[in-house]
């Protein structure tokens, strides 16, 4: 069999942490398998569908990596796709049209909930006469077409990570709407809805294999009744665990960060980004945690997929981001950096400070853990100035402190090597007759107003490049 998945994003907000981790799923089962990944957009609400939205969802997953093999499908596009299978259901006697008012399902709501039942829709017009629809028509009631669904049915289906799944039809609640009312006259049924659509979509492009959270089980359920209606073969289906946050409940908006263009803001980069992801709800069978796309494809079973909800961990997911930024090349972080520089209104110069730009850069990445500590690690050499934190102000008292920077002062060079640096804390060790640790640290001091950071003399040889390392140590002095 060929396997065939998709991801199908309803593009009525910015891509989701949620449907990234479900698209990385299907991805890495398509070429496990040398099948064909699609990508399709939902796109039948129309009063919240945007095409903002939908930009945002394709430059995300491209940015991740998932490039698609087929699509993007619109479902707005396949309209008739979806009519022809309301009226199929209809002459076959499977779907009918359903006249209840709002206020008469209101009622029935509220009637259920007073007796502490379920609410449901309780099937009130399957079965209307041809007298009762003349007489809704004439009152100029407009219906919906509502799917068949027997209260005895057992709907079981065998899924891939969690085995076996069974619900009965009486848990549905109640025969299932598949089209709005009808907006014009003359028209038979309106807008398809996303239950009917999906089955439909699913049919006609041949999909093999669902993969999708757990929270869409209940419409697996109403789903397989249509494939089943529709004459069709059911595909495979395989409900992944929710991502939970450090609570055990759901991931949302309320946790500060759910789309995948947060991730990036805050200084993610998409290959450790999404070999977290790959890591959300499934194990590699050796145990590895650092792997490409392509390598987690090889390893990649539905089997390996946990069925307990994937707590969110920004601590192994800035570990990751960690570990692929310290064997990225000065080169290649240096386009990453640039736009977080510039958002901190740093100036730059590209054309005549880039290899300046890429000395700074080997100097601070080994501290970076997200591109964004690069604004704070490198916001020393970008300012004229410098304030001395409480710890220094208080070592800038001790003795012999501002000895050593007149001493750094007098030896200054306009054109500083490491080899001068080092050169110069040897000399005035031995004149000042001090220890080293205290020329280094009143060095640290006067160029950078903290005792602690990266490479004293690399920092040292850049800020003298910039032309305001003696005017700092002055300023420290003064």
């Amino acid at each position: 069999m060929s396997v065939r998945v998709r991801i199908a994003p309803s593009p009525t907000g910015n891509l989701h942490i949620g449907t990234a981790r479900t698209a990385v799923f299907n991805w890495l089962f398509a070429h496990h398998h040398q099948g064909t990944f699609i990508l399709r957009v939902e796109d039948t609400d129309l009063d919240r569908s945007k095409p903002e939205y939908t930009d945002n969802i394709k430059s995300g997953l491209t940015w991740l990596g998932l490039n698609w093999d087929e699509g993007p499908f619109f479902q707005t596009e396949r309209l008739d796709y979806y009519r022809q299978a309301i009226q199929t259901l209809l002459d076959k006697g499977l779907a009918y049209p359903c006249y209840c008012t709002s206020e008469e399902l209101e009622a029935m709501r509220e009637t259920q909930k007073a007796h502490n039942q379920a609410p449901r829709y309780d099937n009130r017009h399957r079965n209307l006469s041809p007298e009762e629809i003349a007489k809704f028509e004439a009152e100029g009631r407009k219906p919906v077409i509502r799917f068949k669904i027997d209260d005895h049915e057992q709907i079981v289906w065998h899924d891939l990570i969690r085995g076996k799944v069974s619900w009965q039809g009486s848990d549905l609640g109640g025969d299932m709407v598949i089209a709005r009312t009808p907006e014009k006259d003359g028209d038979t049924f309106g807008q398809p809805l996303y239950n009917l659509a999906v089955v439909v979509d699913d049919i006609d492009m041949n999909i093999s294999h669902v993969i999708r959270g757990e929270d869409h089980i209940a419409n697996t359920a109403k789903q397989i009744l249509l494939y089943q209606a529709l004459g069709a073969k059911v595909p495979e289906f395989a409900h992944t665990p929710l991502i939970l946050n450090s609570e055990g409940k759901k991931l949302s908006k309320r946790d500060g960060v759910t789309s995948i263009d947060d991730f990036r803001k805050m200084g993610f980069i998409a290959p450790a980004l999404v070999n977290y992801m790959t890591l959300l709800g499934w194990t590699s069978p050796d145990s590895e945690e650092i792997f490409t796309l392509e390598e987690a494809s090889t390893k990649f079973s539905l089997e390996r997929v946990n069925k307990a909800g994937a707590k969110f961990d920004w601590d192994k997911l800035d570990w990751l981001n960690s570990q692929y930024l310290h064997k990225i090349s000065t080169e290649e972080l240096l386009p990453l950096l640039i736009p977080y520089w510039q958002e901190a209104g740093y100036q730059i110069n590209l054309d005549n400070d880039k290899d300046w730009l890429l000395e700074l850069i080997a100097l601070i990445a080994p501290s970076l853990t997200r591109l964004t500590d690069a604004v704070k690690e490198a916001k020393l050499f970008f300012t004229d100035s410098i304030n001395l934190g409480e710890e220094a102000q208080e070592f800038s008292t001790q003795e012999g402190v501002k000895e050593v920077l007149q001493q750094v002062i007098n030896a200054h060079k306009s054109e500083l090597t490491s080899d001068d640096a080092n050169g110069i804390v040897k000399q005035i060790t031995k004149d000042l007759k001090v220890k080293k640790g205290l020329v280094m640290r009143s060095i640290r001091l006067g160029l950078t107003g903290e005792l602690h950071g990266p490479d004293l003399l690399q920092t040292w040889v850049l800020l003298n490049k910039k032309g305001i390392d003696k005017t700092r140590i002055e300023s420290v002095i003064n």
